[in-house]
């Protein structure tokens, strides 16, 4: 059977943090009440499930088709990124051991260059070369060790790692790496992606109010059928229970939500998460507990989630101001939760309630 990219078995499946973290908990109830009735689609993908709530468009929708379509789309996508299909681009890249020009499709190749402008932009804190790394501490698509990485399995591979040693060519769309053992890992962006795809043929096909979600990660358009803004809860985050911490209104923006509260393991009472810093190696320890990124584009913000996540609450924070990033972020406090919203996220926030 094949495994899907982002998990490795159904226990990785039902711990995907990013689903249970970004609830559509008030679209839901409410909306049956409406004059409008509001369509629902959803699917699997990428390891996680996708759904779609929209309104209809003015000349009408036929759900089996969009469903049809949508579906199709990210077939397509997740063919052409997925570590866990062997012959996605991406895994034959990754059993190359040269450092020839590998051809890719134009879409591969500009996931890859934004990706090449994150890690620029967040100095290595996101970095798609961690590949290799991912794979040695069990989150990739490698069965996960018996055994705890040794210090010199980690800095073996580390030695392997770094966007710079990756080189993207446009024309025509190839790929390149200076070290044999550099793998490259989408997953914290290709979701984001993803979304940003979907978002295309709904427009397209004439859909202007919507909530899209693939795994937690998000797009609103537009209103709900009462004219609201659509709105999205964050979870507290806790260790199996669920609470919500905040219940957000928002619309014309992508969502992103990056944690280490949920997907990790525990070996001789350390607990390690999922959340590799391509910096050390290692996973990321800090006291922040999940990030929320608001964006106009998804894959723009899956990637900051991720970084923001490496950097930790206070460098985090730094980095948010100073690039004006619309960011709320739960860090751990003793046994409290204490919470971070950026200027740009409470401003966005309130534009959308006034």
């Amino acid at each position: 059977m094949r495994r899907d990219w982002l998990t490795s078995s159904m226990r990785r499946f039902f711990l995907q943090f990013v689903i249970s973290v970004l609830l559509l908990a008030a679209v839901i109830g409410c909306e049956q009440q409406n004059k409008v009735a509001t369509i629902k689609l959803s699917g699997a993908t990428m390891g996680t499930t996708w759904s779609v709530s929209l309104l209809p468009a003015a000349a009408g929708t036929d759900p089996i088709a969009l469903q049809a379509l949508l579906q199709q789309r990210l077939d397509q996508i997740n063919g052409l990124m997925s570590t866990y299909d062997p012959e996605s681009e991406i895994s034959r890249f990754n059993r190359q051991s040269d450092s020839d020009w590998f051809p890719i499709s134009a879409e591969t190749a500009q996931v890859i260059a934004l990706s090449l402008q994150i890690s620029q932009l967040t100095s290595g804190a996101f970095d798609i070369s961690v590949g290799s790394l991912v794979d040695l501490w069990g989150f990739g698509a490698a069965a996960r060790r018996e055994q705890l990485p040794t210090d010199e399995q980690v800095n073996a591979l580390l030695a392997q790692v770094g966007y710079k040693n990756l080189h993207l060519r446009l024309e025509p769309p190839a790929i390149r790496k200076q070290l044999p053992q550099l793998k490259i890992d989408l997953s914290a962006i290709a979701k984001g992606y993803a979304v940003d795809a979907l978002k295309e043929i709904l427009l397209q096909q004439g859909v202007s109010n919507f909530l899209l979600e693939i795994g937690g990660e998000m797009q609103l358009a537009g209103r709900r059928s009462d004219g609201k803004p659509w709105r999205i809860a964050i979870e507290k985050p806790l260790e199996g229970s669920r609470e919500v911490e905040m219940v957000v209104p928002l619309t014309e923006t992508a969502v992103a939500t990056s944690g280490n509260y949920r997907n990790f393991y525990l070996e001789n009472g350390q607990r390690y998460a999922h959340t590799i810093d391509p910096l050390s190696g290692r996973p990321a320890r800090h006291r922040l507990a999940s990030v929320t990124v608001l964006d106009p584009n998804c894959a723009r913000a899956d990637a900051l989630a991720t970084a923001l996540m490496v950097m930790g609450e206070e460098q985090g924070r730094i980095f948010c101001e100073k690039n004006r990033l619309a960011v709320y972020l739960l860090i751990h406090e003793k046994e409290a939760t204490v919470e971070y919203a950026s200027p740009a996220f409470q401003d966005f926030v309130k534009q959308v309630t006034q």
